[in-house]
């Protein structure tokens, strides 16, 4: 077999341990055929085949570790040629060491004698990696550009992930998902998605740009049609959530509300809203650049059915118990347990932070609505969003003609009937 081809031990023992039964079973000529087979599959040697064979297979501790190869001169000589060479990594390092210890024994930068070139020139890549992690601890690689200037109102924000077991809603994971296509340059649209704990209620706006005023409208829109009221505002650390505008917004408009943010680079602290920019943005607008005034306003009316379709129809699954198992010899793992499904709806009529006039108002609203339909509403809104022109050839008039021949009709005026920033019926 080639090096290429070869087993690693755990692979090996999975696959005698496959054989075994057979190889018990079968009489002595099958057997002979058996040990062939295993022989030329694990490349092993057939005494060390038959020996293992015999044996139950698993994996034992050493009796008595073995002794340290490498010395603290190796890992001195490490540090000082791992700095030369501005920490490359491992597999680049190692066939390099004796000649650049012998260069910085030249210039008086490193004291070498017999034994440690030796060392240094049988040492494997796996060790010197190993021995690197803990070397550049001490030492942290310099920045190669400026750093970036911390946002100082960070400092006063706390770093947590929500519970995955709240029993009131009003807890909001929120995010933005961006659709500017290949390129980041320009303005182009942004859908604001706030995603409840615990009911599963959804709540999309679309806005061109992430200025303040833009990012306020959309906030408020969502507040205004809201049925219930926000306890708290979880989103990760953009600056377009995170600014001084903003935070007088959360603070002044609307009051007691509870503002933290995710870690950075831990997309898993904002785990729901990063599942549903997947499934109810991405799925339905992809990755495709949208930049225009009419694209932006269209976008918007598909949310506003989007907003009936997905909370008042679409039952979503809500975690009530994680057991972690551990097990010997296996990884550690957690098994989840769901409740029964239902409507983010439903979810929030069995608590008490939803209004009787909200209740029946929202009632009356999915009585009316034929759900068959508005599935095919939705669709249809997608495709004309990817018909309207781009920014380039953005025109008013076509905008409001567009907008008026797609007007929601006669079931949804109902539900928005409020003034909208970025668009107003």
């Amino acid at each position: 077999m080639s090096n290429e081809e070869k087993m690693t031990i755990e692979e090996r023992r999975k696959y005698l341990r496959l054989m075994k039964p057979r190889y018990i079973k079968a009489g002595r000529r099958e057997k002979g055929r058996l040990l062939d087979e295993m022989e030329a599959v694990t490349g092993l040697e057939r005494k060390t085949v038959i020996r293992l064979m015999k044996s139950n297979l698993e994996r034992k501790r050493r009796s008595r570790e073995r002794g340290k190869t490498y010395g603290p001169k190796v890992d001195d000589a490490l540090r000082v040629i791992d700095e030369s060479f501005d920490g490359i990594c491992a597999e680049r390092l190692t066939p390099n060491l004796v000649w650049m210890a012998r260069q910085l024994h030249r210039h008086g930068e490193l004291a070498v004698g017999p034994q440690l070139l030796e060392q240094l020139g049988q040492v494997s890549v796996s060790t010197v990696a190993r021995r690197l992690a803990r070397v550049r601890q001490d030492q942290p690689r310099l920045a190669r550009t400026k750093p970036r200037a911390r946002n100082p109102l960070l400092r006063n924000i706390p770093m947590l992930r929500l519970p995955w077991n709240l029993q009131e809603p009003g807890y909001f994971e929120t995010d933005l998902v961006h659709h500017c296509g290949p390129s980041a340059s320009g303005e182009y649209a942004c859908t604001l998605q706030m995603i409840d704990i615990c009911t599963g209620w959804s709540e999309r706006w679309a806005v061109l740009g992430r200025s303040y005023l833009v990012m306020e409208d959309a906030f408020r829109g969502i507040l205004h049609r809201l049925p219930f009221p926000v306890l708290a505002f979880h989103p990760d650390n953009g600056s377009e959530f995170l600014n001084h505008h903003m935070l007088r917004f959360w603070g002044d408009s609307v009051q007691n509300v509870a503002i933290s943010r995710s870690r950075p680079y831990h997309k898993n602290d904002n785990p729901r809203v990063e599942q549903k920019n997947a499934t109810l943005v991405r799925a339905y607008l992809g990755y495709d650049r949208i930049d225009s005034v009419a694209q932006t306003l269209a976008l918007n009316a598909l949310y506003d059915k989007m907003w009936i379709y997905y909370n008042l129809f679409q039952p979503v699954l809500h975690l009530v118990e994680k057991e972690v198992i551990r097990a010997a010899g296996q990884p550690t793992r957690v098994k989840r347990r769901y409740d029964d499904a239902a409507t983010p709806f439903d979810r929030l009529c069995q608590t008490d932070f939803i209004l009787a006039q909200h209740r029946d108002q929202l009632s009356a609203l999915r009585d009316a609505t034929n759900p068959r339909r508005l599935r095919q509403e939705i669709y249809d809104a997608i495709e004309l969003i990817f018909q309207l022109p781009g920014a380039r050839s953005d025109r008013t008039e076509d905008v409001h003609a567009t907008l008026a021949h797609n007007r929601p009709q006669g079931d949804y005026e109902l539900l928005f009937a409020f003034d909208r920033t970025v668009i107003k019926w």
